[in-house]
């Protein structure tokens, strides 16, 4: 079991703390998940995201532990937007093709061109940052995010142990953090 399965067991058991922890430790990723679904409004995906940790909170006891918590999550996230897009949709059975469409625009090819040069500067912006981190910070990113490996096994490749990789590739993120800001 990994520590966000603890977590998640905790949460089942009406911990708080736990519940807490989960909600924190997701939003960012289902926030920006829900707006890659529809850009429209900030409001509609927070509303969802909110309406996800309301559920499970009603349905912590009768819910399984997910192997992983994120994609359970974000998995929920999609099909509450998707019901309430439907219901929405029902509702407002005038609901226009053009109107869809805008949920989901289709980016223009000058568009796409701007976000691969803007993707390309940052990339190598980031790239001239890390070179800055000091050489076990370094490889303790490129670990992490290029070569996949969880903490445990970064800890084993750098001889440390996973608290000190975890440590290593916080503190790393946190110097890069506070250049780009």
């Amino acid at each position: 079991m990994n520590s966000e399965q603890e977590l998640w067991r905790a949460f089942q058991e009406g911990d708080e703390d736990a519940y807490t922890g989960l909600y924190r430790q997701h939003l960012r990723a289902m926030y920006r998940y829900g707006l890659s679904l529809v850009s429209v409004s900030e409001a509609f995906v927070l509303d969802c995201i909110h309406d996800v940790f309301t559920e499970i909170w009603i349905r912590r006891a009768r819910l399984s532990v997910p192997e992983n918590v994120r994609h359970y999550l974000l998995k929920a996230l999609k099909t509450r937007m998707l019901h309430l897009l439907s219901r929405k949709e029902k509702a407002y059975m005038g609901f226009s093709q053009q109107e869809f469409d805008e949920l989901w625009p289709e980016p223009s090819a000058e568009d796409l061109l701007i976000l691969n040069e803007e993707s390309r500067n940052r990339t190598e912006r980031i790239g001239k940052l890390i070179d800055l981190l000091p050489h076990r910070q370094q490889e303790a990113i490129r670990l992490r995010f290029v070569e996949n490996l969880d903490y445990g096994e970064i800890g084993e490749m750098l001889s440390v142990n996973r608290q000190s990789a975890q440590n290593l590739v916080f503190r790393a993120l946190e110097k890069l953090r506070g250049w780009l800001q």
